[in-house]
């Protein structure tokens, strides 16, 4: 089957000292109006395609996002902006979040909110600034997410650019031969119809939500995994064929690591090297030295690692949450031999929780306020009926408000929540206040409470749910509303 393999490339898997930026012009393209003052950069062009991989010794069908040498995924200078012309190459109509980005609503990207679908053929130009470097990624806000229609999103700064590491990026996925309409139809018990964009987020009303049959508190265990998928990627590739990253004896390393699975949790383990933890979302956080990070879907971590100066060969593994299977990458010096390891470990990799979230802190935590508006928002729902709630319909606000709003998870599951268009503040964990991290997805535990504050300074209609995209899918939505507005 080697012939079935197709090689991407994947953004920043190089020392940043070698990049090299492909610079892409599109006529045609229909022009979303940037902010006022906005110069720009250089537009690159990403092409949103579909390609074969290899999985499990099979073809297998996917999407992607290439530039056009055919590079996965998109490497930005902060200075420069966010300058991209997003052309569908695919069959079907479909459209790319900035997940972790902060643009006008307008350039959001989730389904009819504002903008419509791109349709095949069609090319539409994204302008705005960038804030700040981090670690990001860009997926669909359908379906089509679950065939690997996600890709990186880095942004380096000035100090990023002087640094001597080699940046290696990890994206994990879990795949799944079945196509996501017939997962999620399995989930609900029903019968597989729609397209695979079919989820419109638009019309997703959690207010009159059926409650009916719902898990209550204390009854029986957390649940932690809806679906056992087919594999679990790293940079498109399991353990059975784990991409080998060649790094120096003494050198550092900066992994960029992303969720992008859909219903998956991980903990990431360095194995021999201690990681320093300097990153999460995107956001500096102080450092925290260690061997195992979780890490929830939708979440990014940005991870220090001395390579030992002997030399060798260095798996880093993302163990599946509560279930053996892994996935990950081997860092390899010159010369060294390379193990092949199994797919699934000897235990079960750990259940995701706060204890990590506990001792974050963030370098540039939000400035000292009380909130204008307090929201309490209550994460419902079961495996039987497969249906979930956040609770209430949107939350209205005003610009320039600090909010506050707090999750209860009334259900057996953790729930990742992200919101749109924003970064938050953890300020308060099962009730106990804290001065957590800057970030943009958080996880709330079954029957725990996480409290989240921002600032509200991007007017728009933003979408706050859950990142597990079957939930998301059947009701767990609702979004942050400033006047006038949606």
């Amino acid at each position: 089957m080697a012939g079935c393999r197709r090689v991407d490339r994947l953004a920043t898997a190089k020392p940043m000292r070698r990049r090299d930026f492909l610079n892409g012009l599109v006529t045609g393209a229909a022009i979303l109006a940037a902010p006022p003052g906005f110069a720009g950069g250089t537009t690159r062009r990403l092409d949103i395609v579909s390609r074969t991989i290899e999985v499990n010794g099979k073809p297998a069908k996917v999407f992607g996002l290439t530039q056009p040498d055919g590079t996965q995924g998109l490497v930005l200078d902060a200075e420069a902006g966010f300058d991209v012309t997003l052309a569908n190459r695919m069959a079907e109509p479909t459209l790319i979040h900035w997940h972790g980005l902060t643009p006008p609503w307008v350039m959001d990207g989730v389904p009819d909110n504002p903008k419509p679908l791109l349709q095949p053929g069609e090319s539409r130009a994204y302008a705005f600034p960038l804030s700040r470097g981090g670690t990001y990624w860009m997926h669909a806000h359908t379906l089509q997410e679950q065939n690997l229609l996600a890709a990186p999103l880095i942004v380096h700064t000035a100090a990023d650019r002087a640094r001597d590491a080699q940046e290696v990026v990890i994206l994990l996925h879990d795949f799944s031969f079945t196509p996501a309409t017939e997962l999620l139809a399995k989930l609900k018990g029903k019968p597989a119809s729609g397209a695979m964009s079919d989820m419109d987020m638009s019309d997703t009303d959690m207010s009159g939500m059926n409650m009916s049959g719902m898990t209550m508190p204390g009854m029986g265990g957390a649940d932690v995994n809806d679906i056992d998928y087919d594999a679990y990627l790293a940079n498109d590739r399991s353990l059975a064929d784990p991409q080998v990253v060649r790094v120096e004896q003494g050198g550092r390393v900066r992994l960029r690591i992303i969720n992008g699975a859909t219903g998956t949790a991980f903990t990431i383990t360095t194995g021999k090297p201690i990681g320093t933890l300097i990153a999460v979302d995107g956001q500096p956080v102080a450092p925290i030295q260690g061997r195992s990070f979780p890490i929830a879907m939708g979440q990014r971590l940005d991870i220090l690692l001395d390579m030992p100066k002997a030399g060798g060969s260095f798996p880093i593994l993302a163990l599946r949450e509560g279930a053996a299977e892994r996935a990950g990458i081997i860092l390899a010096s010159a010369g060294s031999v390379v193990t092949k390891l199994s797919v699934k470990g000897e235990a079960a990799g750990p259940v995701v929780g706060l204890d990590l979230e506990t001792r974050l802190r963030a370098m540039s935590p939000l400035a000292a306020r009380p909130a204008d508006q307090k929201f309490a928002l209550k994460l419902t729902g079961s495996m039987a009926p497969y249906a979930w709630s956040m609770g209430i319909g949107p939350l209205k606000v005003r610009q320039g408000q600090r909010i506050e709003v707090s999750l209860q998870n009334m259900s057996m599951m953790t729930h990742p929540i992200h919101l749109h268009g924003h970064s938050f503040q953890v300020v308060a964990i099962n009730g106990k206040p804290l001065s957590g991290a800057v970030r943009d997805t958080v996880i709330v535990p079954a029957m725990a409470s996480v409290t989240i504050a921002f600032d509200a300074d991007n007017p728009g209609h933003w979408p706050l749910h859950c990142h597990h995209l079957y939930h998301m899918a059947t009701g767990m939505m609702t979004y942050v509303a400033y006047d006038g507005i949606g």
